[in-house]
């Protein structure tokens, strides 16, 4: 995954727009079931101090589930304690990440939206540069018209069609998207650095499972 692509629908609107970068704010984006999130410290620590003997640092995930299954013992929170941990997990990571982006002035969907032309190297349009990004096509609209007015982007007409509008970076966004990009990638360095190479690849491949299968699941799921 690419320091700016993530798996969330809609993703520039639920998460990666330009948010408060509060640890309340962020706790309250983790959302684990309504379940409250005491103990963290304000820079995301967890909410106990490592196992003498070695084991584990309890997070804060851990005490919502043992709070759920102090109140509703029978309750299965398996779930939570996967998806709970992504959910906090991307909360955090994004106040991370997008410090290289705001001292470029820049919001990370807007850095998406940048990103995705210069990625994938030729002109789109507003609708692909919103199926390429997780955006609506209202946000990706709005954002266009920031980012061409500082000159990032710039728009061409179709010669066939009036209604239809092709997008691509200026020489100014090309640079740009290349001077953060770096940045962006040893931000993320530095953050993994906990985990060591094994355990990061089987992280990503794991994610990677589970990705695949709810983007071709979800719409079933939601029906």
């Amino acid at each position: 995954m690419t320091p700016t692509e993530g798996p969330s629908p809609e993703r520039s609107d639920t998460g990666h727009g330009p948010r408060p970068t509060a640890e309340g704010r962020a706790a309250d984006e983790a959302g684990t079931t309504g379940a409250a999130t005491e103990g963290s410290d304000p820079g995301g620590g967890t909410s106990a101090e490592a196992d003498p003997g070695g084991g584990r640092r309890d997070d804060t995930v851990a005490a919502v589930v043992r709070q759920w299954q102090a109140v509703r013992p029978g309750l299965d929170t398996g779930p939570m304690e996967i998806i709970g941990r992504i959910n906090r997990c991307a909360a955090l990571l994004q106040q991370a990440e997008d410090a290289p982006l705001r001292r470029a002035g820049l919001s990370r969907p807007e850095f998406d939206l940048l990103g995705a032309l210069r990625r994938t190297g030729h002109e789109l349009t507003p609708g692909e540069l919103a199926r390429e990004t997780f955006s609506s096509g209202a946000a990706v609209t709005k954002r266009l018209k920031q980012l061409t007015e500082r000159g990032l982007v710039e728009r061409r007409g179709d010669t066939r069609d009036r209604r239809v509008v092709h997008l691509r970076l200026t020489d100014a966004g090309r640079d740009l998207v290349d001077g953060i990009l770096p940045v962006q990638l040893a931000y993320e360095t530095a953050v993994l650095s906990g985990l060591d190479g094994p355990g990061q690849g089987e992280l990503a491949s794991l994610l990677g499972e589970l990705l695949s299968q709810l983007e071709g699941r979800l719409g079933v799921l939601r029906a």
